[in-house]
This record gives C-alpha cells, sequence and structure tokens, in this order.
C-alpha cells in the first residue's frame, strides 16, 4: 500500500477476502471488500478496519477501487499490483454473479 506523500511502500499479498455486493444506483454496484494478507505483508499499522470499495458496473466491470479506514476514505492507495489482484478477484465468476445479482435487486 502507497500512503499518500510517502516515497517508499510496501506491496501487500493478499490471500482472499471477504465481500459484500450492494446496488448503489441504476449504474454502479458497491462490492466492500475485507482483505486478508499473507503473514510476510501485514496491512499497515495504522489502519484499524481496511475495507476496499469497488465501484463496478452492473455487468461486473471494476471501475475505481477506494481504501477506507473505518468507513471513511483513507490516506493510503493500492499499488498497481494490488489493484491487478483486488480486480483479478472481482472478475472471478462467483463475485461477478453476486455484482449482478445485487444489480437486479430492486430495478429501476
Amino acid at each position: 500500500m502507497i500512503r499518500y506523500g510517502d516515497e517508499m511502500w510496501s506491496e501487500l499479498r493478499f490471500t482472499g477476502f471477504q465481500y459484500r455486493a450492494e446496488r448503489r444506483d441504476g449504474q454502479w454496484v458497491d462490492v466492500a471488500l475485507r482483505p486478508e494478507t499473507e503473514e510476510g505483508t501485514p496491512l499497515p499499522e495504522e489502519l484499524d478496519d481496511l475495507e476496499i470499495i469497488a465501484v463496478c458496473t452492473h455487468d461486473g466491470h471494476p471501475i475505481q477501487l477506494v481504501t477506507q479506514d473505518g468507513g471513511v476514505d483513507c490516506e493510503y492507495q493500492l499499488s498497481e499490483w494490488e489493484q491487478e489482484q483486488v480486480n483479478a478477484f472481482i472478475r472471478t465468476e462467483t463475485v461477478r454473479l453476486a455484482i449482478v445479482e445485487a444489480a437486479s435487486a430492486g430495478g429501476e
């Protein structure tokens, strides 16, 4: 993870995610991810409650990733490699189907 303004950072290796998909509106579905990391790549100590919000299309394509700590945008962002790990998870068939299902809930 990269802390805004820092020139040095460490990259996390995710081992899995707990997730939930929730329809935001007629265009977007938010997928809230709670990451699990390898023991050798722990989360920064400053983060108490990291969650990654993936803003996705109703078809399951990730458009934007936002890091939050305790439900508030935080000063950390994901490295390119970490983003690739998250995007690969979101593109799995299981998560894509959860996104499509959330998008159809309460359809407009």
